[in-house]
């Protein structure tokens, strides 16, 4: 007869335990996921008559939420709403991750730019849609944990910069797509300068602490663009270096 120390069966009981949460992570994942397609059904106004893609909800589907926010809590992760990740960041609902994703229209071979790393969790998004991510984080402290997480995870085609996003990251780019997860006054020239022809930059603008426009710039020519509001956002405010 076989005798299981009590060491082996705490590994057991470890392992029984983090299969349910898998479960349970999964059907809440999902929830979400239908919830999207809700709200998307009930309002055109956001995305039009093309809705949201069938790539970006897989995308959203298989982004594991919780391993990107402080509780690691599978409720909290996977209700649409806004999460405080410290340091007086959030990462955004799960809505308006997908609307921000779909407006930035990645194709499977582009080259995608992200100014807010945050926790990671939009950088993974947009990881599964793109050949390459690049994101580029002004907190010291979240840029390491995003980076950690996104290389424990297995996020190959992700890199992780530490610095003021407002210049963008030339020599990651020039980029199919640009998407801002904090809102600034206007547009940085510099991120337009380093879209590619037909790219577009997807992000909040207007001023700190209020309501924002979820705006999104177009490169249609070298020296053109065409800019247009979304919907209606609040975001937290575009941190700058003082250096």
């Amino acid at each position: 007869m076989k005798i299981l120390l009590p060491f082996m069966l705490s590994m057991i009981a470890v392992a029984k335990e983090a299969t349910a949460q898998d479960a349970e992570c999964g059907r809440e994942r999902a929830a979400m996921v239908e919830t999207i397609r809700a709200y998307v059904r009930s309002d055109a106004s956001v995305l039009g008559q093309q809705g949201l893609s069938e790539r970006v909800l897989e995308a959203m589907g298989q982004t594991k939420r919780h391993l990107f926010i402080p509780e690691r809590s599978c409720s909290i992760a996977y209700a649409d709403r806004p999460i405080p990740i410290g340091l007086g960041q959030t990462i955004s609902q799960p809505f308006i991750v997908a609307v921000m994703t779909q407006l930035a229209e990645v194709a499977p071979d582009g080259v995608v730019l992200e100014v807010g790393t945050g926790s990671g969790y939009q950088a993974a998004i947009l990881a599964h849609l793109a050949r390459k991510v690049c994101t580029i984080e002004i907190i010291p402290a979240l840029a390491a944990a995003a980076a950690k997480t996104l290389r424990e995870l297995g996020y190959d085609n992700v890199s992780v910069r530490l610095g003021d996003g407002y210049g963008g990251w030339p020599e990651c780019g020039p980029f199919d797509a640009i998407v801002v997860t904090a809102a600034p006054g206007q547009p940085p020239p510099p991120l337009i300068e380093q879209l590619k022809v037909g790219g577009r930059l997807v992000m909040p603008v207007g001023p700190a602490y209020s309501t924002q426009q979820l705006t999104v710039v177009e490169k249609i020519a070298t020296d053109k663009t065409t800019t247009r509001a979304v919907a209606l956002v609040r975001f937290v405010p575009f941190t700058r270096s003082h250096n």
